[in-house]
């Protein structure tokens, strides 16, 4: 794919060479490392187009499950605190690679920024609302109500059992919901910085 990264599948869509849009979930934990902007500035241009990226809440969705471990919230109320969190990270992101916020898939030419919450105002994702749900649950929703391949960027590649879902989620590199979410993805893909 790019200098710097390393990829593969966890599953192929049937049929090649249409260009449809690729939902990108970028890992918050990613915008810890100290070039992100410049790593993603040689994986993003390599990319099929149109992109769509969802960018997870890292650090601070972190802080907020530290702040529910020590004082137990509801769980919806978490949920949506780490979704209006990714919102920040997502700004970062914005600014930094200079591409727009959207909050519709049909805004996303060339690259975008996906506003996850107003998204999710608009379409229903039939996920619970819980820590069960991370960026890439939310991720998988989206390419599956726009009917969009998805590629994982993680900080880093998957276990072994790279292709069953399950297995991914139970060694906790995608979340719990994750195999339920993407069961309408045709095309999942992932990619790391490599070591």
């Amino acid at each position: 794919m790019t200098a710097g990264w390393t990829t593969g599948a966890i599953r192929r869509r049937a049929g090649v060479g249409d260009r449809r849009l690729l939902v990108v979930k970028l890992g918050g934990s990613l915008l810890t490392r100290p070039q992100w902007p410049e790593e993603l500035e040689l994986l993003l241009p390599g990319l099929q187009q149109p992109l769509l990226l969802i960018i997870g809440g890292g650090a601070v969705v972190d802080g907020l499950r530290a702040i529910d471990a020590e004082a137990p919230q509801p769980p919806a109320l978490m949920h949506r605190l780490a979704i209006e969190a990714m919102r920040l990270t997502a700004a970062i992101v914005a600014e930094s690679l200079t591409l727009p916020i959207v909050t519709t898939a049909d805004d996303a030419h060339g690259a975008a920024i996906l506003d996850v919450a107003t998204w999710l105002t608009i379409h229903a994702a039939p996920l619970p609302e819980d820590w069960s749900v991370t960026s890439d649950s939310l991720a998988a929703a989206v390419a599956a109500a726009v009917d969009a391949d998805l590629l994982l960027v993680k900080s880093v590649p998957p276990p072994a059992a790279a292709n069953d879902l399950q297995a991914l989620s139970a060694a906790g590199w995608v979340d719990e919901a994750f195999p339920t979410a993407a069961h309408g993805v045709a095309g999942i893909e992932w990619a790391a910085p490599a070591p």
